[in-house]
């Protein structure tokens, strides 16, 4: 079982910065994939990026592609997503989640998610 625990969230204006953190406990991330995901008020749940923990490589979806970027600290056992350039429409709930499948990209693959952190970045 693999319980996280999201921080960071905040408000913000366009062009500014955030960074989220998502910590494990319970066990540590190793073999996990971890995702980030967001969903807007009306709006389904967006896949943000990945991290595969062992290999530390990233994936992005194309709207944050540039802006956002995916890092671990493997001693804090700690995921973190640092966003740049912040525009309205980035604002959202920001869900870290686990999974060992493939199809990173899908939240329906994904086994454990964390409670959410609200990011609103106003014009």
């Amino acid at each position: 079982q693999v319980q996280l625990v999201e921080s960071g969230g905040g408000s913000v204006q366009a062009g500014g910065s955030l960074r989220l953190s998502c910590a494990a406990s319970g066990r540590t991330f190793s073999g996990y994939t971890i995702g980030w995901f967001r969903q807007a008020p009306g709006k389904e749940r967006e896949f943000v990026g990945c991290i595969r923990w062992s290999r530390g490589t990233t994936y992005y979806a194309d709207s944050v592609k540039g802006r956002f970027t995916i890092s671990r600290d493997s001693a804090k056992n700690t995921v973190y997503l640092q966003m740049n350039s912040l525009k309205p429409e980035d604002t959202a709930v920001y869900y870290c989640a686990a999974t060992v499948r493939d199809y990173v990209t899908r939240a329906a693959n994904y086994d454990y998610w964390g409670q959410g952190t609200q990011v609103t970045v106003s014009s």
